[in-house]
């Protein structure tokens, strides 16, 4: 058990409906008060205004929605960001922990650095082949974020990275590596439901947000698995930013398959597309699918990601077949907890899930060795320490940084 300190994480956004703070920051927070610390997580809920001015307490995280306040753009940014500048000076925090170098958290970051120990959070690449590229962001925009990226992960006592990629990255801005804390994503364990694998046809789930790769490889790829496995039966979990859902599954009609939307596990199709999954529906999803498949293409923005949802697969005891990309390379243990194939080569992506599915006790027992391993290696306990270490980094330098400014 470590000395109590006070922390404050700060988030660029709500829980909702993006992922970082809801599936990264607050199971860390509950690890670190776990172990002894009292955490805050303030955030300003812009994309979820119903959560405006809401306070509760989660498994004894203390999480604030700062109130949003009214008026033109400008005067909102500013007076969202003072607010939660004065939140923070009220809470006097032992250390600040700002999730990602952009936006709010990185506003607020500015107007703390020399007031508080602050250590910055990255989960993704934001600049330049990063979310610059995906987001539908103006020029100057870009040019904003850019500096506000390159300015948060060079101007912190400490980083906390979620990818060797990231890492790397943020060593080249001259950061010594004593102050770069690697901190992947944490496996969270899903609730408890019945298998359902092996009731039906093989099935073969793709549980994604479709923007990692291109849907013309996809669809080459299912087509080919289809041709040597007629049995296999695809579970699509998800949605697109651009509707490509809409037309993945228009390719499976105009190629003569079963396709079926439905929240609850149909008979005879060919291709059952769910959507996205609720904390109630999702654990009944991953019990149905005996492998998982994860096509990641080889860009700078998936090489910096650390997917979530890939340790959501692996936790639920699916075995996987993925691109050797990024983090997946560590992540995805070859032979034994899935397989990797060469980053495009759609033929070998169709071959290893074929040869996967086509074997059910084994896919059971790789399933087994990538629950257990994910929970060993991922687990946020053993996360939190290595946070814990960042923390205590960041204090020590911040006070010997305002001794020498007093001498």
């Amino acid at each position: 058990m470590t000395t109590l300190q006070r922390v404050v994480m700060i988030g660029p956004f709500g829980l909702h409906p993006r992922m970082t703070m809801r599936v990264r920051a607050l199971p860390l927070a509950k690890a670190l008060v776990r172990r002894g610390h009292a955490v805050t997580m303030l955030l300003p809920p812009w994309q979820n205004p119903e959560d405006s001015g809401r306070r509760w307490v989660d498994e004894g995280v203390a999480v604030e929605n700062v109130t949003l306040p009214r008026g033109v753009p400008g005067w909102f940014h500013w007076q969202l960001t003072r607010r939660l500048v004065q939140r923070v000076s009220a809470l006097s925090p032992d250390v600040v922990h700002t999730f990602k170098p952009k936006a709010y958290a990185g506003l607020a970051h500015w107007a703390l650095a020399r007031r508080f120990p602050v250590v910055v959070d990255t989960d993704d690449w934001e600049g330049p082949g990063g979310w610059n590229a995906r987001g539908a962001y103006s020029g100057g925009m870009q040019r904003f974020f850019t500096w506000q990226e390159r300015w948060g992960l060079s101007h912190s006592y400490a980083v906390t990275v979620a990818s060797r990629a990231l890492q790397t990255l943020v060593w080249a801005t001259g950061r010594s590596p004593d102050s770069v804390f690697y901190v992947p994503n944490g496996a969270r364990t899903p609730a408890a439901v019945p298998s359902a694998r092996g009731a039906q046809r093989p099935t073969v789930l793709l549980y994604t947000r479709f923007f990692e790769y291109s849907l013309d490889r996809l669809w080459r790829v299912m087509r080919l698995v289809r041709a040597q496995h007629a049995e296999t039966r695809f579970l699509v979990v998800g949605k697109g930013f651009a509707g490509e859902e809409k037309r993945l599954l228009q390719l499976a009609r105009a190629e003569g398959w079963r396709v079926v939307e439905s929240q609850t596990d149909p008979t005879g199709a060919d291709l059952w597309y769910t959507g996205w999954g609720t904390e109630t529906t999702l654990p009944a999803f991953l019990a149905a699918a005996d492998i998982g498949i994860y096509p990641f293409d080889d860009t700078l923005l998936n090489r910096t990601k650390c997917p979530v949802k890939l340790m959501d697969l692996l936790a639920a005891g699916i075995p996987v077949v993925a691109d050797a990309v990024g983090q997946i390379r560590e992540v995805v243990v070859e032979g034994r907890t899935g397989y990797l194939v060469q980053p495009g080569d759609d033929v070998q992506f169709a071959a290893a899930t074929v040869d996967l599915i086509s074997d059910i006790p084994r896919c059971t027992r790789m399933g087994a060795a990538a629950r257990a391993d994910v929970g060993a290696r991922y687990s946020w306990e053993r996360l939190a320490g290595v946070v814990d270490e960042a923390y205590r980094y960041a204090i020590t330098c911040a006070g010997s940084w305002r001794r020498r400014s007093v001498v």
